[in-house]
This record gives structure tokens, C-alpha cells and sequence, in this order.
């Protein structure tokens, strides 16, 4: 049997994929909010919506396909659901605010006023604060990619039943830990200074680095899961292992470049406005400073 691209755009299995469920729920829970502000004459942004959109249909993509299959044959595969899950799909969802619709749509009685409540009470408890320091956003991927593939991690997960599903959903949860304060629009608790969001994706750009570089100068298999699946598909579990290390360094990396170039971006602004704020200060206490002048020499005259 050979293995090909387009086998993995198949969704023959998608309605028992727990993950492409949840991304059907999570689309359907941020429409009915959208509509409901729509409705009421409230505006929403249409390209908040449409970013949320894209980022619960990749990740029905990546985990409602043939992908999610092929993932516990091939290493390469599961590296590349595992950073779409991780790297790209918490972005897209975060640009488009869901917290802020949330409170926004929903309804201040009833039922409403329960989740509300609740939202606003994780809103401020002490975990959200901490989960919310950079230093957890950098630890993340330090931590995941080694404890994950270079322990024997994966090859016990894919052992067991229901393992790589939540793998993936645990993939999603700390992907959107570390995606917030990059790229969360919604008002937050604890707000990453610049320099801060800049060490942060530059480190994690160096772990997709090393972790690919790794994968790819390897010459014996590293995954005993993987040792003779990926040779029924007709490839050697090296060149797969080698393919999951470019995935990881090219395509994992991506996203966090985009932050590199929209953060210095950001931060060149605000220091542009600050710095436009202060010279308008300035010329205002010296026009004060010279009408002071002028009224007192003059009245001595």
C-alpha cells in the first residue's frame, strides 16, 4: 500500500472524531451569538466571524479527516495535525474574540446571567492571572515537544484507546494558553509587554528549530510506534521522521514569524504615537512658559 497526499482529504470518519465535533459545536455557539447582536442592530465585526470560522474549520480539517487516521501511522502526519491543532487553529480563534461575544450576546437573565457569572469569575480568578505570564507561554513548548516525542510519550499514547484524540485536545488547550497573549483581542487580566511577546515566539520558534533539526539528522528510528507503520505505507520511518522535522521547523514556524513582524510593528507604533504625545506636551509648556514670559515683561514695561 502507498501512501499519498490526497488520502488524507478524506472525512469518511469524521462523525466520531470528538474534536471535529467540538469544532462544529464552537462554530455554531459563535454564530448564534454574532446573529443575535446582528439581529438586534448591535454590530459585530464580519472578519472577527470569518477568522473564528476558518479556525474551527481547520481544525474539523485536521481532526474530522483521514489526517487524524494516517497520524497514527506516519510521525510526519501527527507533527503536522499536532501544529496545525497548536499553532495555527488557536490564532484564528482568538482574532476572533470570542470572550468579548460572549459577553456581548449573552443574554443578563436566565441562563444567560449563570454563564456570565462564570465567565466573569474565570475572568478574574488567580489561574487565569497566572496562565496569563509570559514565562508560561515560553515553557510550553519547551516542555511539550520533548516530554511528548523524545520520552516514548507518543508511542504510549497511540497505545492507548482514545489517546491521540485527547492528545490533540490537550495539543489545543495549550496552544490557546500560549496564543493569548499574542494574539488575543479580547480585553485580558495580565497584558504581555512587547518585549515579553518578542522573547516568546522568538524561543518558540527556536524549540520548532531544534526539534525539526533534531528529526532531521537522526539516522535511526526514535519512535517505536512508528518503526514498521510507516514502512506498510511504503516509506522508511527515517525519511518520515525527517519529513515531521521540516514540518515542524518550516511550517511550525510561520505563525510565530507573522507575531515577530506584527509585535515590532505594534510596538514601533506605539512608541511613534508616544513619542508624537510628548512632543505635543512639550511645544504646549513652552508656549505656556513664553505667555507667562510675555504678560510679566510686559506689565513690568
Amino acid at each position: 500500500m502507498q501512501f499519498e497526499i490526497a488520502d488524507l482529504l478524506s472525512f469518511r470518519n469524521a462523525a466520531t472524531s470528538p474534536l471535529a465535533w467540538l469544532a462544529v459545536l464552537l462554530l455554531a455557539a459563535y454564530l448564534a451569538g454574532a446573529i443575535r447582536l446582528w439581529r438586534a442592530g448591535r454590530g459585530w465585526s464580519i472578519l472577527k466571524s470569518v477568522s473564528f470560522a476558518l479556525g474551527c474549520m481547520l481544525l474539523f480539517s485536521v481532526t474530522g479527516s483521514s489526517t487524524s487516521e494516517y497520524a497514527r501511522e506516519l510521525v510526519s502526519v501527527l507533527i503536522f495535525q499536532q501544529v496545525t491543532v497548536m499553532v495555527f487553529v488557536p490564532p484564528l480563534l482568538l482574532i476572533g474574540a470570542p470572550g468579548r461575544l460572549l459577553l456581548r450576546a449573552t443574554p443578563h437573565v436566565g441562563a444567560g446571567r449563570i454563564v456570565l457569572r462564570t465567565a466573569l469569575s474565570a475572568y478574574r480568578s488567580k489561574l487565569a492571572y497566572a496562565l496569563l505570564n509570559p514565562g508560561v507561554a515560553i515553557v510550553i513548548p519547551i516542555i511539550v515537544f520533548p516530554a511528548f516525542y523524545f520520552t516514548g510519550g507518543v508511542s504510549w499514547v497511540m497505545s492507548v484507546p482514545g489517546g491521540h484524540d485527547a492528545s490533540m485536545l490537550v495539543f489545543l488547550l495549550l496552544g490557546v494558553v500560549g496564543a493569548v497573549p499574542l494574539w488575543s483581542t479580547d480585553p485580558l487580566p495580565r497584558v504581555p509587554s512587547y518585549p515579553a511577546r518578542l522573547l516568546n515566539a522568538f524561543i518558540e520558534m527556536q524549540v520548532h528549530a531544534v526539534f525539526g533539526l533534531v528529526l532531521l539528522i537522526m539516522n535511526t528510528p526514535l519512535f517505536s510506534w512508528y518503526a514498521n507503520r510507516s514502512e506498510a505505507l511504503g516509506i522508511s520511518p527515517i525519511v518520515d521522521q525527517a519529513i515531521g522535522g521540516g514540518v515542524a521547523w518550516a511550517y511550525g514556524g510561520l505563525p510565530l514569524f507573522i507575531v515577530l513582524i506584527v509585535t515590532l510593528s505594534k510596538w514601533w507604533s506605539r512608541d511613534q504615537r508616544s513619542s508624537r504625545r510628548r512632543e505635543e506636551l512639550e511645544e504646549e509648556q513652552l508656549r505656556l512658559h513664553n505667555a507667562a514670559l510675555a504678560a510679566r515683561y510686559g506689565n513690568q514695561r
